[in-house]
């Protein structure tokens, strides 16, 4: 099958498993002009003509970049394609990639024209290797190494099944794409993993790898989702008011028992949850000796009284 119509099915069959209301809401595709979300918006723009707007993020990182933006709207009206820009800041904590997601993700999600509009994103299977690796090196757990899902409301993502080369051949009927440097600067984290870590796997390994670690992922998140319906059974049994009732989480494997006290520790308040937080949280189900419970990001404490895990704020 020719690449625009390897795109164009990719974008059907996501769009065809969305939720009715969903499927039915105008489009938002994000386009940076870069080769992957152009070949996405135009595919999706020929599976819906004139239910797809194209926001355009600005994030004001690069000389130019007002410009450039603008002009790539001009051109996406050209071809009848409702295009907007966006332009954002980029700050706060965590550095200049994780700001820079920040403030997309918000204008994205901002620029939908319906409650129900899905915002699709052009992440390949490039991409997804790449997440996968990205937390094995960070040793985040099932959770991160399950990767980006297809549908995880408001986004979406076509593409995950297709190699960034096949992709980037469906769009040499669309506009010029845009290299951004970024993508190629050796300061970030990303760029050095695209351009030396993979193509070394590849070597090392024999090929094969970022498909390797997609199935990974694919084979983690089915895992990770029944995991998560266990953990929703057994937090509903084991609430009481806003603490969790020991004796119900006691026998529950330790995979299981830790989702309940995530979701349930964010629930109360805390602003950020370590695994160290969820070893010494669980430690006062399964390892309880009279000890203290964490003090956790958020100011809440975690203690065990009369059979019950209770998180509140001392004082």
């Amino acid at each position: 099958m020719q690449a625009p119509g390897a795109v164009r099915r990719a974008v059907r069959g996501a769009l065809a498993r969305l939720p009715d209301e969903v499927r039915r809401a105008p489009l938002v595709v994000g386009c940076s002009g870069g080769a992957d979300s152009l070949a996405l918006l135009l595919a999706a723009q020929a599976e819906r003509p004139g239910e797809v707007c194209a926001a355009i993020v600005d994030h004001r990182l690069q000389e130019g970049s007002g410009e450039r933006s603008h002009a790539l709207a001009e051109a996406l009206r050209a071809r009848g394609i409702e295009a907007r820009v966006h332009p954002v800041t980029v700050d706060g904590p965590g550095g200049t990639e994780a700001a820079a997601r920040r403030a997309r993700y918000a204008a994205l999600a901002a620029a939908r024209p319906h409650p129900c509009s899905p915002v699709l994103l052009g992440h390949t299977l490039d991409d997804q290797a790449e997440t996968v690796l990205l937390g094995l090196g960070r040793g985040s757990g099932a959770r991160s190494l399950a990767g980006m899902r297809e549908w995880d409301e408001p986004w979406l993502r076509p593409l995950l099944g297709l190699r960034r080369a096949r992709v980037r051949e469906a769009c040499a009927d669309g506009p010029v794409p845009w290299e951004d440097p970024h993508n190629t600067d050796r300061r970030f984290v990303r760029a050095r993993l695209r351009g030396e870590v993979l193509p070394l796997l590849d070597d090392v390994l024999a090929g094969g790898v970022a498909e390797a670690l997609a199935r990974t992922a694919a084979q983690l998140r089915e895992d990770e989702e029944a995991l998560a319906v266990w953990a929703d059974r057994v937090s509903a049994e084991a609430r009481d008011g806003n603490a969790l009732r020991v004796d119900v989480l006691h026998g529950v494997p330790a995979a299981v028992r830790r989702r309940v006290l995530r979701e349930w520790l964010l629930g109360s308040g805390a602003t950020a949850v370590t695994d160290a937080h969820l070893r010494a949280a669980d430690a006062l189900v399964g390892a309880w000796r009279g000890q203290g419970g964490p003090r956790l990001p958020g100011g809440l404490d975690v203690v065990r009284e009369h059979g019950r895990l209770v998180a509140a704020r001392p004082g």
